[in-house]
């Protein structure tokens, strides 16, 4: 009887999966017209090359900056873009903010497109083109901020400059809101904010840098696929210490600080924080995952059951996938002694951590106490921010964003995901849960990894389709 109970049981539990699995089919795409789109494309590449051959560098030491460069891509923007200026009243802010503001035919919620014109440094040495000369060669322009993101910045004002030129008025006010300071996580992005809270402003939609249209990011998915942060992670810096006498290293005892750290560096690495499937992932599972090979499929349409699966290939294979589980904790950096044969009297490491939405800067720092369950290393933060809030993927704001996506880019899956980078949307949060992350721009695997890297460059094709997405987007609004 007992036996009979067991294999009833199982085949039941199997006809559910078999179920869940045959109904698991792809959700409808966004609905697209099928307007064309026409404008001056050799125009926008010209634009975005003279704005790339602007070296605004940000570093965390500003007196490492030159202000002349970010006051020459300023003084460019009226050249470039005179029926922007014609048409738009434009403020700049402290920290380098700049604030557009297009007005529009009635009142009500005003739109934001956002990007930030300063870039990382560069190793000039290591580049096959001059990083700061905007060199086009075989449909390819190379340079710094090409990708990151100067080309958006193009894209939203080429779109609004085309579409000025053409009569064309939004239905409400639209911004156009650029730092200067995104790479080192500056105040120009807040302030921008401050300004809409202090008008009493709540925006409509915000746009800003993010996903893109991708391949091969998902498991068992062939098509392309627009992914579209609804939210990112937040960040954590872990600074952990521990002390000795010192001494010389002739004579050492069983542990020295940098021992100590070795071992809780290990405990934390061998312990991963707990997965978390939160809002951003589980959509994109349930999107993606119905476009997946069959096996791929079970899992994600019964994570009810199959969860753990999840949760042990991310705490496996790291990367992108357990990312988007659960807080990481990447140990970048650690110090010691000044000479090999002294024992030092301190010894400091430190991890940058990016938290899930579902953990905080606190209980991320008190697991991390736990887990290392050692009370002679001292564990503080030297820098942290909280996950930002979660945007809704209903209503008018995300339907227009991504149909407009599914326009410009016909046949990929768009799909909502959770940013595992930082970006100034974040600072958004605070007056509105429609901040979208989605640089429109297609881009292959090694394309993606030039940005903050060596050889950034953009293929001319995606520059104008990045022009084309952005007059698609401000026709809606």
């Amino acid at each position: 009887m007992a036996g009979f109970l067991i294999l009833a049981v199982l085949a039941v539990f199997i006809a559910v999966i078999a179920v869940r699995t045959a109904r698991f089919t792809p959700k409808p795409q966004p609905p697209v017209s099928e307007e064309i789109v026409d404008f001056d494309k050799d125009a926008a590449v010209d634009a975005l090359a003279q704005l790339i051959r602007c070296k605004t560098i940000s570093y965390y030491d500003h007196t490492k900056e030159d202000d002349a460069e970010f006051e020459k891509l300023i003084a460019l923007l009226p050249e470039l873009y005179p029926h922007v200026f014609a048409a738009c009243s434009f403020e700049r802010l402290p920290d380098r903010a700049l604030l557009f503001r297009w007005p529009g035919k009635t009142p009500g919620k005003p739109s934001v497109m956002m990007a930030h014109y300063d870039v990382v440094p560069v190793n000039e040495e290591n580049w096959d083109k001059p990083p700061f000369d905007a060199i086009i060669e075989d449909g390819i322009l190379w340079g710094r901020g090409t990708l990151d993101t100067k080309a958006t910045i193009n894209g939203v004002l080429f779109s609004a400059n085309h579409l000025i030129a053409q009569g064309f008025q939004p239905e409400h006010d639209m911004y156009f809101a650029f730092s200067g300071g995104e790479e080192v996580n500056g105040n120009g992005a807040p302030n921008i904010v401050q300004y809409f809270a202090d008008h009493g402003l709540e925006p409509s939609i915000v746009v800003d840098e993010g996903g893109a249209v991708v391949e091969k990011v998902f498991p068992g998915v062939k098509e392309p696929c627009a992914v579209i942060g609804i939210a990112e992670k937040g960040m954590m810096n872990a600074r952990y210490r521990a002390v000795s006498a010192g001494g010389h290293a002739s004579a050492p005892k069983a542990h020295t600080p940098v021992g100590t750290l070795a071992a809780a560096c290990k405990k934390v690495e061998d312990h991963p924080f707990p997965m978390h499937l939160t809002k951003p992932a589980a959509e994109m599972f349930d999107t993606l995952g119905r476009h997946s090979t069959l096996l791929y499929r079970v899992i994600f349409a019964n994570l009810w059951c199959f969860s753990w699966v999840l949760d042990l290939l991310g705490r496996k294979s790291g990367g992108e996938m357990n990312a988007l589980l659960r807080t990481t904790s990447a140990f970048t950096q650690m110090e010691g002694s000044s000479a090999p044969n002294v024992i030092p009297p301190e010894a400091s490491m430190v991890a940058n951590m990016r938290l899930n939405p579902a953990d905080s800067v606190a209980s991320a720092l008190e697991y991390l106490k736990k887990t290392v369950g050692d009370p002679t290393v001292e564990i503080t933060t030297t820098g942290a921010f909280e996950p930002s809030r979660v945007s809704v993927t209903d209503g008018e704001a995300w339907e227009k964003l991504s149909s407009t996506v599914a326009e410009t880019w016909p046949g990929c899956i768009v799909t909502p995901y959770l940013m595992v980078a930082c970006s100034d949307s974040r600072h958004w949060g605070r007056i509105s849960d429609k901040v979208y992350r989605f640089c429109p721009m297609e881009m292959s695997n090694e394309e993606r990894a030039t940005i903050h890297g060596n050889n950034e460059r953009i293929r001319l094709d995606c520059i104008r389709q990045t022009v084309e997405f952005y007059i698609r987007l401000m026709k809606k609004f």
